[in-house]
């Protein structure tokens, strides 16, 4: 486990010191972020895996609970209700739940179903997909909902459940999206045309994009050095510690600290598909499960990487989907250890 634990350590060291860069009155909050994340790490390997395996759908409808709790009474921040209040640290349940959920499915599509209609399966599995997801959806935050669309889409293709029923959720999808247009809010379609067309509203909708893409170009190779990004440090660029941390971290670390980063997810996504192909190549059914777990953990972890550094680079819309260890924010660096600590 040390070939996870050293990268994610070493992550949680730069996303420490780009945080202490552009805002020092957060840095010891994110030191306190993560300890907790490590804290979660050890304590669920101490636990063990197997309890929370045999336990998957009591997490689940947990978890579910907290979710439909933060909806109604939950922090309103910016007009989204994503946190609960708990005094001493805001508690996101959409993230702590992406480990839980991959565990449950995971666990769920492995069962014994040979007297069981296969069509029923996909429904249940179904089910148990948009329930979180559209809750998440309409706290509203389409980028989590779209973390465990991607999550859900590879758990299916890579179970046995017919190829036939992802093709026919594929065209489910495809069908129902011009009417997923209208269930947005205007400032996230705000972000899709500035996306589109960055040149449509400058100081508007694509703000936040022409910012990101300025603060990384003006870190060009080694970096303006630690606390001296103009872009970040007078704010420039709104979110410079969460949604685009990356791009602060480029300007403090340049184009070297941003290719050390990409390295280091490299390294965990390396070891996890070493792992998930020694599973593949295994017959029994609790390989399976384990098989399918890497699987969803592997497409959570390389989602949330792609897509941040892509809308810090101005390549994807923006989503607000957190960057593992290099945003600030507690609950999704405990969601990642505790991901981390469920591998088998």
């Amino acid at each position: 486990m040390k070939e996870l634990l050293l990268p994610s350590f070493f992550l949680s060291l730069i996303g420490f010191f780009n945080i202490f860069g552009i805002r020092q009155s957060l840095a010891i909050n994110q030191i306190f972020n993560i300890s907790a994340g490590f804290l979660a790490f050890f304590i669920s390997k101490k636990i063990k895996r197997i309890f929370f395996a045999v336990n998957a759908q009591f997490f689940y409808w947990l978890l579910v609970i907290f979710l439909v709790v933060t909806f109604v009474i939950g922090l309103e921040i910016k007009g989204s209700k994503r946190w609960i209040d708990l005094y001493l640290f805001n508690f996101q349940a959409s993230e702590i739940f992406k480990a839980f959920f991959i565990l449950s499915l995971s666990e769920f599509l492995v069962r014994d179903y040979r007297f069981v209609n296969k069509i029923k399966i996909f429904l249940l599995s179904l089910f148990y997909f948009l329930i979180p997801a559209f809750i998440i959806f309409k706290q509203p935050d389409l980028g989590n909902a779209a973390v465990y669309l991607f999550i859900y889409l590879m758990l299916i293709i890579f179970s046995d459940l017919p190829k036939k029923y992802v093709l026919y959720f594929f065209l489910f999808l495809f069908l129902t999206l011009p009417l997923g247009w209208y269930f947005m809010k205007d400032y996230q379609r705000g972000r899709i045309i500035s996306f589109l067309n960055p040149q449509i509203d400058q100081q508007g909708a694509s703000y936040n994009m022409v910012q990101a893409i300025i603060t990384v170009g003006s870190g060009q190779v080694t970096g303006r050095g630690l606390g001296l990004g103009t872009q970040s440090r007078l704010y420039f660029l709104p979110e410079n510690h969460t949604d685009f941390a990356y791009s602060s971290l480029v300007e403090q670390f340049g184009f070297l600290g941003g290719l050390v980063v990409i390295f280091l997810y490299f390294v965990i996504a390396l070891f996890l598909i070493k792992k998930l192909l020694l599973f593949y190549f295994l017959k029994d059914p609790r390989d399976k499960k384990n098989f399918l777990y890497l699987v969803g953990f592997l497409s959570y972890f390389i989602f949330q990487v792609l897509v941040n550094i892509g809308m810090n680079l101005g390549i994807f819309p923006i989503t607000g989907i957190a960057l593992p260890f290099i945003s600030y924010g507690g609950s999704s660096l405990v969601a990642v250890m505790i991901g981390i600590a469920l591998i088998p």
